[in-house]
């Protein structure tokens, strides 16, 4: 992976978010700062980390939906188009417990076929980042964070039933790195 990954990352991002999906756009930005706090812990790997924290919902793009489920088409996008690191789309395509809410949807064999079963090393620290800032980019516990996106989508959608089902993962996955971490978060 390039050192210089995440500045790439950013600038793609911004490309596809920052006019079409302004809150998306101020989320991704969140969700990045997030991830640079974690330097301290993940030294060599905070590159990857960040950029996979910028580009976590790419997929949402209006240019870019395919199936309609962000964390594949976005890992598609980064991976067809851009020749982008396996780890980097692995990353976009099981982050914050995806592979739940792809059962959902019945794209489970697609996601597992293109990007493994298994989510990769760092998806508990991308899951962190994204599970601890909220739609406008601000920082919010990960109870906050869920009961926020309950709130958003309607009791009988995918994303709502993925959410419910991989709550206690999400904050599992939370805990542990705030235990790991040696900065500020939200408690």
């Amino acid at each position: 992976m390039n050192k210089n990954t995440a500045p790439w990352a950013r600038e793609l991002a911004r490309k596809h978010l920052e006019t079409a999906l302004p809150r998306r756009w101020a989320h991704t930005q969140g969700v990045a700062r997030q991830a640079r706090t974690l330097v301290p812990i993940l030294g060599d790997k905070a590159d990857l980390l960040e950029a996979a924290a910028w580009l976590h919902d790419i997929g949402y793009a209006p240019d870019l939906v395919d199936t309609g489920f962000h964390p594949l088409d976005g890992a598609r996008y980064l991976r067809d188009t851009h020749q982008a690191d396996d780890h980097l789309c692995r990353l976009v395509a099981h982050h914050s417990c995806a592979l739940i809410e792809a059962r959902e949807r019945g794209l489970a064999d697609e996601l597992t076929e293109e990007f493994c079963t298994q989510p990769p090393p760092l998806n508990d620290s991308l899951v962190y980042c994204d599970m601890t800032t909220g739609p406008d980019g601000r920082l919010l516990t990960v109870e906050q964070r869920i009961a926020e996106i309950l709130d958003r989508y309607k009791q009988d959608q995918s994303v709502t039933r993925a959410v419910t089902a991989a709550s206690p993962h999400l904050i599992n996955y939370v805990e542990e790195v705030m235990q790991r971490e040696p900065m500020t978060s939200p408690r």
